[in-house]
């Protein structure tokens, strides 16, 4: 019997070790990122539209809108009016999550400065979140609450599997089908040169 268990626990061994050898470096970056573009560039890239201003320039004057989302109780204050918002700090603030809603997403699907957009994403959707619960005053049931059971909870449940997405290209990189492979690739073969 034990025999038996021996050879079990190298054929499970011997499985699973080769296919991490086989997949290590290139496949969980690389999913992860497709993940993302599959399931949530799409949303950040509608919202993002949703907080530019007019024109061809409305990248530059986001909308009463994202004013709106991004600041909710300070447009309250001022009746929903972007001009009585001091440009420092909050328009910079609006400007600037206007901005990153729409550059942030592209860097992690293309593979650029994939580890530092992945954690500007995490950092994006924590204060999504907190100006979400806090500012937009969310309902109990749509917060949720870590291991309660109803997976359809907009924060709790489903932006922590937006993180986990996210936090594999963090600390496992993009994967070598990414613009930091082939800049990596570029840059070491320049330096054997020099």
């Amino acid at each position: 019997m034990s025999s038996l268990i021996a050879f079990l626990v190298r054929l499970y061994t011997g499985v699973f070790g080769g296919l991490e050898r086989l997949t290590d470096g290139w496949l969980l970056g690389l999913f992860a990122r497709f993940v993302f573009a599959s399931v949530l560039f799409a949303y950040f890239w509608k919202s993002g539209l949703t907080k530019l201003g007019d024109g061809f320039f409305g990248f530059l004057a986001p909308s009463a809108g994202a004013y709106a989302q991004i600041l909710p109780t300070l447009m309250e204050q001022v009746s929903y009016d972007p001009s009585q918002v001091a440009f420092f700090p909050y328009g910079l603030i609006v400007l600037l999550g206007t901005w990153a809603e729409f550059l942030l997403p592209i860097m992690v699907v293309i593979g650029l400065f994939t580890r530092a957009a992945s954690l500007g994403m995490i950092v994006f959707i924590l204060v999504m979140s907190y100006v979400d619960i806090t500012g937009h005053g969310l309902d109990a049931a749509s917060i949720g609450a870590l291991f309660e059971g109803n997976p359809a909870s907009t924060i709790a449940d489903q932006r922590l599997l937006w993180i986990f997405v996210l936090l594999v290209p963090v600390l496992k990189g993009p994967g070598f089908v990414s613009v930091d492979a082939f800049l990596g690739s570029y840059y070491r073969k320049r330096e054997r040169y020099y």
